[in-house]
């Protein structure tokens, strides 16, 4: 007869769910308008994917990263990730809906966001390696009455797969890598057990706020040995440490709500400061050609044409 206890149970088979019941995120929603995330089960077989604003990773199998990568540039925003081609534009203040395709019940965790700084490069080149991110949002152990306790990974599931987070309306404008995370817990009771699956997009923040706030860089946030990432879950639970840095001053657990789609967004390419230049290079254009047009009439009258002459003073007047 096995020795297993019912909890030890549960935990083995929530370890052994399919890798098809985990999941990613699909979309972000802003203001009513949905821009698309990088789909890691069918964008890496499309000869042409769509530029959007989710970072690119290689977890086709809807799998995760674990301790054993946590000091690598895996953990900062998913297996063998590359920045997003596009970002999408957010005021700070404003809240983003993060849409997931589906998360299973039995990988409970914690939800968490972080902001990273990209500079005024943009994020679509920003070296990962150098973003220092700060958090923003945190739901971990919400009741621990319940068996096996509510998380904030339950709270996600009965809000559509959804999870709504403010952007902090003090953060100074620029553009940031937004990295959401759900760490599954269903095996963390042993060494490497915890399962991370950090989700990136590509932000261009704006707004009148002066805050920016130190970060962590990607591959200091956890140790394998983080009390809120070595832990089981299947005990009887008071009190749960969150992992990563501590909230910044200024950041807002918002009620968890839907987001209605009312409109399609396409990925904005091309950093702010491009995208002004590249507003005036077109507005100079005209003036450019008055300038030209205005020589010619001028080396025209030169050659003694009075008429032409006139004509040329009455179009400059």
């Amino acid at each position: 007869m096995s020795s297993f206890t019912s909890k030890t149970f549960l935990a083995a088979v929530a370890g052994a769910a399919s890798v098809a019941a985990h999941g990613h995120t699909s979309n972000i929603v802003i203001n009513g308008a949905s821009f698309q995330g990088y789909d890691p089960t069918s964008f890496p077989y499309m000869s042409s994917p769509p530029t959007v604003v989710g970072w690119t990773a290689a977890d086709t199998d809807n799998g995760f990263v674990d301790g054993s990568v946590y000091a690598s540039g895996d953990i900062i925003c998913h297996k063998s990730a590359s920045n997003a081609g596009g970002h999408a534009v957010v005021a700070a203040g404003d809240s983003i809906f993060i849409q997931w395709d589906t998360w299973p019940e039995s990988h409970k965790g914690p939800v968490i966001d972080y902001l990273a700084n990209c500079g005024d490069a943009g994020c679509e080149s920003v070296d990962k390696t150098t973003l220092e991110f700060f958090k923003i949002d945190e739901v971990g152990l919400i009741d621990y009455s319940l068996s096996n306790g509510k998380w904030g990974s339950d709270e996600l599931i009965a809000n559509n797969n959804g999870w709504l987070v403010q952007i902090p309306s003090s953060i100074a404008p620029g553009n940031y890598v937004l990295r959401h995370e759900i760490i599954a817990l269903h095996s963390a009771g042993s060494t490497n057990g915890a399962q991370n699956y950090p989700q990136c997009f590509n932000l261009q923040v704006t707004g009148s706020g002066t805050d920016t706030p130190a970060g962590v860089l990607g591959e200091s946030l956890y140790t394998p040995q983080d009390a809120g990432i070595l832990i089981n879950i299947y005990t009887t639970l008071s009190s749960y440490d969150i992992p990563g840095p501590t909230l910044i001053a200024g950041a807002t657990n918002v009620a968890q709500s839907s987001s209605a789609i009312a409109s399609s967004a396409s990925a904005v390419v091309g950093t702010a400061a491009a995208v002004t230049n590249k507003a005036a290079a077109v507005t100079s254009s005209p003036a450019a050609a008055t300038t030209a047009q205005a020589a010619t009439e001028t080396q025209a009258s030169n050659c003694g044409s009075a008429k032409k002459r006139s004509h040329a003073r009455d179009i400059q007047a």
